[in-house]
């Protein structure tokens, strides 16, 4: 064993130890600390598997649209089907910790803006995490540019205002919200209680309206809304992008060139490609799906609904909302963890945001170190570096002043995509897809079509460049 791999080794043993000592220190000062605890691991876990399959859903539109490559994109369909067979089981039987989000057009606007962001930064919000976790300077910057725009587009006001429907302001005075939540002075909370409240929410399994759960979660949420998109969307692929080389390639080799038999063998080769990003999918979805069966275990064990209370029975009480909850998601989520560490610091810097609904009536703003979901997204970067180290791919990379801009500005429109969409790539898509909920594929049309509009427009941007230097040679 060289030096680095000595180095890198020792580096893996110190993060498991700490995230260990961690786990039992915390238990030993209180039972309650499991309930984080569960975070963190899974939090691990999910970090090792996005770097092993360099799963990022930027990189999976960007690949396909700017080079043709779905790998990455059938990985992700990959996933969503078997955290979907997953949390199928986990629905069926009660212990789900889902709510479906409300659907509209909102959702697909959202996507949109979102989408763009991720292509600019190069990395969406769960990629951001994991890349950071390999020492990328430029992956700090974007989940420091999604946060910090998060926190301040949660409490905007004044000028914004004037944006906002009367018909919002008045729906959401009408709603009758705690008098210390001033839901008719900011725009997103005239867009929340005003507008998106108001809309419908469902899932497959509810549509299709069978009385067996079972029946109703798998042929529902799992066939209906995640296997036939996913195989029209990958079929789709295959004949845009797949089909041509394939078969040119069999035809030059001599063999059969046309069939279904043959098409079949091509659309199953692209779904086979990489094992890597397959395996990655494999134990994101599984781990997924399981990580919403322990949280609700374990709010049965301790007879709560959400962390919030735990920390009411241990006596800490700064930063719970309105509601006397913090955000406790019982399932994977990124992006309203990390806008509570900022928001929590404008909290203590003197800012006045628990009046609006995103902290002060929904998620609030404890001490990150007992915020349940900043557990496992602080996990997921060590995870990821683990996973890192042990493929020797860690490595400090300070971000170039260009890369360091769009990371801000990219980081800026996943935060507010992320705001309208109630989630980014992972809360609003990934997940909401995978648990049968209408609203994640309308997230996910307008993000794929955002990262389609990001290609286009860094094409462009990267011919102009080109183009000028080129034109300072000459002269």
């Amino acid at each position: 064993m060289d030096e680095t791999n000595r180095k890198n080794q020792l580096w893996i043993l110190a993060i498991v130890v700490f995230l260990s000592v961690v786990s039992i220190v915390t238990y030993a000062m209180n039972e309650y600390y499991i309930y984080l605890t569960a975070y963190l691991w899974f939090g691990f876990i999910y970090g090792m598997s996005l770097q092993y399959g360099r799963f990022c859903f930027s990189s999976a539109f960007r690949d396909l649209f700017a080079v043709g490559v779905p790998r990455m994109a059938v990985g992700i369909m990959i996933a969503m089907a078997l955290f979907g067979l997953v949390s199928a089981f986990v629905t069926a039987v009660g212990m789900s910790t889902f709510h479906s989000a409300p659907y509209g057009v909102h959702a697909v606007i959202a996507g949109l803006i979102f989408g763009v962001g991720m292509v600019l930064t190069g990395g969406c919000a769960s990629g951001s995490l994991y890349k950071a976790g390999e020492g990328n300077g430029v992956a700090f910057l974007v989940i420091l540019s999604i946060s910090v725009t998060q926190a301040i587009f949660a409490d905007i006001g004044g000028w914004a205002n004037k944006l906002a429907p009367q018909s919002w302001h008045d729906s959401a005075v009408a709603k009758g919200l705690p008098a210390s939540i001033n839901a008719g002075d900011g725009w997103v909370d005239q867009f929340l209680a005003g507008h998106v409240w108001n809309l419908p929410t469902t899932s497959y399994a509810e549509i299709v309206k069978f009385k067996n759960p079972f029946l109703a979660a798998y042929v529902g949420n799992v066939l209906v809304g995640i296997i036939l998109p996913a195989a029209l969307i990958l079929l789709g692929v295959y004949l845009i992008w797949v089909r041509k080389s394939f078969l040119g390639k069999r035809k030059k080799e001599g063999l059969p060139s046309s069939g279904l038999g043959v098409e079949l063998a091509g659309y199953w080769g692209m779904i086979a490609a990489s094992k890597r990003t397959a395996i990655a999918g494999l134990i994101l979805g599984i781990a997924a799906g399981l990580h919403m069966f322990v949280m609700k275990g374990l709010q049965v064990k301790f007879g709560v609904q959400n962390f919030g209370e735990l920390m009411q029975r241990m006596g800490i009480t700064f930063g719970l909302s309105e509601k006397g909850t913090v955000f406790d998601p019982g399932y994977w989520y990124v992006t309203t963890q990390e806008a509570q560490w900022v928001g929590w610091v404008f909290n203590k810097l003197g800012a006045d945001n628990m009046d609006n609904i995103y902290f002060g009536l929904n998620n609030g703003i404890p001490n990150p170190l007992i915020n349940p979901a900043d557990w496992m997204s602080i996990a997921l970067i060590f995870g990821a570096a683990v996973m890192a180290l042990s493929h020797n791919e860690f490595k400090w990379k300070a971000p170039t002043l260009e890369l360091a801009m769009w990371a801000v500005i990219g980081g800026a429109l996943m935060g507010i995509g992320s705001r309208l969409g109630l989630g980014c790539n992972i809360g609003a898509f990934f997940v909401r897809v995978s648990q049968g909920d209408v609203s994640g594929w309308l997230f996910g049309i307008g993000m794929i079509g955002g990262a389609f509009l990001g290609v286009k427009f860094f094409n462009w941007y990267t011919d102009r460049k080109m183009a000028k230097e080129m034109a300072a040679c000459d002269l």
